[in-house]
């Protein structure tokens, strides 16, 4: 099949992300809608918050829980897993006839969500030839960002209806790709370096050659597709059973030798550095902040939507064009110094600006507007992709689910503690808030250039250079009586292969 077949299937098992973006970004216009408010009594400021802070509390035990699930069971079954959780929140949330019923809907789809979020990027990351893995994985962030586009033009269309149909038709539409991918994953290969860890080599090598040959394509220097994919099978094949004799999958494997303890800082850090950037604030409260600069309630929606569709068309370009060419550091370099200046800029407006003092300044609108946009594009052209990429690369398979559970737990831990404390900053200290963004955009900035290494075209087995790790692959082979796998110089065409890749 090649590379058109491996882009498919990324995409499709990127439905995930998608129901990642739709199930973060509806609930923002769902709290707005009066049935909604109706329905429920009026829930106080802490319940609302409740509904956002439960969700992201789901996520963080889901990604906690997703890491020992797709090593016991595989990604693709635990991919599935998380569709079922996902089924089930979703008829909660939309069927929720209390608070109580709404609050454990949310908790049970945020498991869901915390389970897709890093377990896509892994299965993503772990079939992906090593000169299109950025594109690949960053499909993730795509499709989160198509699930924010949907969330938002769906919520603004919903504020129609004048019935409870207003806010459970939006929170039910999560079935619809939460079944599709449950049912269609079941069709997609396994991951290759999963099946090496549980001895089905076979098995492994098919897969590689079905996701990565082609009896027509070849790289730049002319050489088969079906070549390279023999090169890769025999290297990820000597790697990871090499790894078998030396590693386990204790959690203390993350910081036990200086190598480890780097990647586990690097991943962990993108995935924080990714809440940093402030990017959260925006979607999560981005009403909020437009009624800060002044808009009128009837067109904060329209803005939002508008602003959500920005993110996609840019990360699409980015990982299309750019990000298996410039690599990794410098657009998350270029990402932290540009958020520096848009804050800078956002806070001096909001400051010199105070909405709902005097009469409004229509230019100082436009301009928090416009900085709020392109908070947006950067996001989208650094931190976005590439915190789900880099984060799944640096491990080596045997602690590689545990090691992207870990930063993806990071991430949602963050997330839990900013979306907690966001709106009690913004209400009490307004543009001040936005300094906090500054400071961190700048630690950020300094770390990424010094400490984080440049992943760029490197197989996942050669993170063990980048990294610096000491294990020698043919001398441990030789010690336990296994041998370095021999290099086909040409192979048969890939044969089709069942759901159980074989």
């Amino acid at each position: 099949m090649g590379k058109a077949f491996n882009i498919f299937a990324a995409f499709f098992a990127a439905i995930g992300s998608f129901l990642f973006g739709y199930d973060s970004g509806i609930i923002s216009s769902i709290l707005t809608y009066s049935t909604f408010n109706a329905h429920f009594h009026n829930p106080s400021k802490a319940l609302t918050g409740a509904v956002v802070s439960t969700f992201t509390g789901g996520c963080f035990f889901g990604a906690l829980g997703a890491g020992w699930g797709s090593d016991r069971f595989g990604r693709k079954r635990t991919i599935q897993a998380g569709c079922v959780w996902a089924l089930w929140g979703c008829a909660m949330q939309a069927g929720a006839p209390n608070i109580a019923c709404l609050l454990i809907g949310r908790i049970v789809a945020g498991v869901a969500i915390g389970i897709l979020s890093m377990v896509v990027p892994l299965y993503n990351t772990e079939i992906a030839p090593p000169k299109i893995r950025g594109f690949v994985v960053g499909l993730a962030q795509q499709m989160i960002g198509f699930g924010f586009i949907a969330a938002n033009w769906v919520g603004y269309g919903c504020q129609f209806f004048k019935d409870d149909k207003q806010w459970r038709l939006p929170l039910g539409l999560q079935i619809v790709p939460a079944f599709l991918l449950l049912v269609g994953i079941h069709f997609l290969p396994y991951s290759p370096r999963w099946l090496l860890e549980q001895g089905r080599d076979e098995e492994a090598h098919a897969v590689v050659r079905y996701l990565h040959s082609s009896s027509w394509e070849t790289d730049a220097s002319g050489t088969p597709a079906s070549e390279l994919a023999e090169r890769e099978f025999a290297e990820m094949r000597d790697m990871i059973h090499a790894e078998k004799h030396v590693r386990s999958r204790r959690i203390s494997d993350l910081w036990s030798t200086p190598a480890m303890l780097k990647r586990t800082l690097v991943a962990c850090g993108v995935q924080m550095m990714g809440q940093f950037t402030g990017i959260n604030v925006i979607n999560y409260f981005g009403p909020q902040m437009y009624a800060a600069l002044g808009l009128a309630s009837n067109q904060v929606l329209l803005v939002q939507g508008i602003y959500g569709a920005l993110g996609p068309i840019a990360n699409l370009f980015f990982i299309i064009f750019a990000l298996d060419t410039v690599g990794r550091k410098r657009p998350l370099m270029f990402g932290a110094g540009s958020l520096v200046v848009l804050f800078s800029i956002l806070s001096a407006i909001v400051a010199s600006f105070p909405p709902g003092v005097g009469t409004p300044n229509i230019a100082a609108q436009r301009a928090g507007i416009a900085m709020i946009f392109l908070m947006s594009v950067t996001f989208s052209v650094s931190f976005g992709p590439i915190s789900w990429v880099l984060a799944s690369e640096v491990f080596p398979t045997r602690t590689r689910a545990i090691g992207t559970s870990a930063a993806t737990c990071a991430n949602w831990l963050m997330n839990v503690l900013i979306s907690e404390a966001s709106p009690v900053a913004m209400q009490n200290s307004s543009w001040k808030y936005y300094i906090l963004f500054i400071v961190l955009n700048i630690a950020d900035f300094f770390i990424i250039a010094f400490l984080f290494p440049e992943t760029k075209g490197k197989s996942l087995e050669e993170m063990a250079t980048v990294f610096g790790d000491d294990v020698d692959v043919g001398e441990v082979l030789d010690q336990h009586g296994d041998h370095v796998t021999e290099v086909k110089a040409s192979a048969a065409p890939p044969q089709q292969i069942d759901e159980k890749g074989t």
